[in-house]
């Protein structure tokens, strides 16, 4: 299959460019739609684990974060290794990993080793979007980086909108193990696909020489060696004000992200009295939006707008900032009183955040220097993890507290303030970091 596309090589009038790389892209997305469902599955069990576990609104927030607990602390690691081992390796490990995590929660007496299966599977997911993130950058040219990181970011919201209804009705009919049973047999089978596909572009011998040269002409980040001490140190890279403003804004999407993603179901059925069957069928809506924004807005007008000639640096900010900004329309949902008027709000938030997100996870192959988006994606993870943590906690006791959302909603709202300063005067003009001396 392939597109028409004026070459970009001066050796012959209009070519027909292969389109193999956007393979990798669908792969990608594949993983991150198995990713999130196995991510999901926890915040619709509430109360199915209540019931046989007698887990409470707090002690649920910290189950719920027991994941993102060792996907932050391996994010720093977790970059270095990409960059010397690179993302075929790496990949696989964790791929495997998190399947077992999945079946190890199926297998959980109690408390404590539902638990510990949490913690591995944030061991074996850490990798995924630094990965994803080096792996875009080997394989397409900078004009496609945009719609590439969509493909996969927005699979995170379409794990959502059908994970959270499938699993609900599995949970509903077969019980919570076997709702994790399943998704641990969907992440293994990925496993094997991933083993059987991922290629870097020097390892792809089907990739054409035409593509190839498509790759590196329009800006496709060199492979270099991966294996040696190459690259900016993470001290470094700490002390650059474009990284700390990436960091800052992402974690703001970040924690509302993970707000929704592990509360929404229990917000609609607690505080707007939907039932759990009708509750994680209303979950999707947003979710669907999210998917879509995701993709048209931070995918595909983005690089059509840079194609287009428009300065690529103002377009990725004004959607930066713009987006994140829409994800204040969190605050509508604290105060909502009908499911319609929570849904258009929380849509809104969702949808704008969404189609910020590809834009910043495509930003490490943009701002990194030489060998180092590993250690950039890593660094932005790690900090955005942080957000992932606390958000179900500070959930959970505020909502345990005042038996409402609304202030849970109110401190997302603040913190997304503070990204869009983050990104505006922090981060800037999109450009690469200075080479360390």
């Amino acid at each position: 299959m392939s597109i028409s596309l004026e070459a970009t090589t001066n050796d012959g009038p209009e070519q027909v460019i292969p389109r193999r790389r956007w393979r990798i892209a669908c792969l990608l997305g594949l993983g991150i739609l198995v990713n999130y469902i196995d991510r999901v599955n926890l915040s619709v069990s509430q109360s199915a684990l209540h019931a046989e576990f007698g887990i409470s609104t707090i002690t649920f927030g910290y189950l719920l974060s027991a994941y993102s607990l060792t996907y932050a602390l391996l994010q720093l690691p977790v970059g270095v290794l990409l960059d010397r081992f690179g993302v075929k390796i790496i990949g696989r490990l964790s791929t495997l990993l998190w399947s077992v995590a999945s079946f190890g929660a199926a297998l959980s007496t109690g408390i404590g080793s539902l638990f510990a299966a949490r913690l591995v599977l944030g061991v074996g997911e850490a990798p995924t979007f630094p990965s994803n993130a080096k792996a875009t950058g080997y394989w397409f040219p900078q004009q496609e980086r945009s719609l590439a990181t969509a493909i996969f970011d927005s699979a995170a919201k379409l794990a959502s909108a059908l994970g959270v209804p499938v699993v609900g009705i599995l949970l509903l009919h077969f019980g919570w193990r076997w709702s994790f049973a399943a998704t641990g047999l969907l992440s293994f089978a990925y496993f094997l696909l991933f083993y059987a596909i991922y290629r870097n572009p020097s390892e792809d011998k089907k990739l054409s020489d035409v593509e190839r040269r498509y790759l590196a002409e329009g800006g496709a980040q060199p492979e270099g060696v991966v294996r040696g001490p190459k690259g900016a140190s993470l001290l470094y890279l700490l002390q650059q004000r474009k990284m700390i403003g990436l960091s800052l804004g992402f974690a703001s999407y970040n924690y509302t992200f993970y707000l929704l993603l592990t509360w929404l179901p229990s917000y609609l059925s607690t505080s707007l009295h939907i039932d759990m069957l009708h509750s994680v069928v209303y979950t999707s809506v947003p979710w669907l939006i999210a998917t879509a924004s995701d993709l048209l807005v931070g995918g595909w007008l983005v690089d059509a707008l840079v194609r287009s000639g428009v300065d690529a640096s103002r377009v990725r900010q004004v959607v930066l900032i713009i987006g994140t900004s829409l994800g204040l329309g969190i605050l509508g949902a604290a105060y909502s009183h009908t499911p319609a008027a929570a849904l258009f709000w929380i849509s809104v938030s969702i949808g704008g955040l969404s189609a910020a997100a590809p834009v910043a996870w495509s930003i490490p192959t943009l701002i990194a220097p030489r060998e180092s988006v590993g250690r950039v994606g890593g660094i932005m993870n790690f900090f955005t993890q942080f957000s992932a943590i606390s958000a179900p906690i500070v959930t959970g006791y505020i909502v345990a507290a005042t038996h409402s959302f609304a202030l849970a909603f109110a401190a997302a709202g603040l913190f997304l303030l503070i990204g869009v300063a983050g990104y505006w005067i922090l981060l800037g003009r999109i450009e690469p970091i200075a080479e360390p001396v």
